[in-house]
């Protein structure tokens, strides 16, 4: 898959995995695994850039006598899926007619 567009892709997922409740990373690539390949070294920076650009935000709670960073789904980022539905209503489009006629 081109990395850009898993790239796009992926983002979208993160948001999705936090948008029912608050996660935190290793819960996160299990939820997300199920769908599409995703290693920590690939999370956390996708959390950083969704973090900053105002899609999520972050609090810690102790658990097992340390600190876990968990993440929580702004406004913004309910708003950046369904801005991506939308989207991709438009790139549907355009795989209907790459596909038209093709033999596969």
């Amino acid at each position: 898959m081109d990395i850009q567009l898993k790239k796009g892709l992926l983002e979208v997922c993160v948001l999705k995995a936090i948008s029912q409740e608050d996660s935190y990373g290793y819960k996160i690539i299990q939820d997300i695994s199920k769908i599409i390949e995703i290693s920590e070294s690939t999370l956390y920076p996708i959390l950083k850039r969704l973090e900053s650009d105002g899609y999520l935000t972050t609090f810690n709670v102790e658990y097992n006598s340390r600190l876990r960073k968990y993440y929580h789904i702004t406004v913004n980022g309910k708003k950046r899926i369904a801005e991506f539905i939308e989207e991709f209503k438009t790139v549907n489009k355009i795989f209907d007619y790459i596909k038209e006629g093709i033999i596969l």
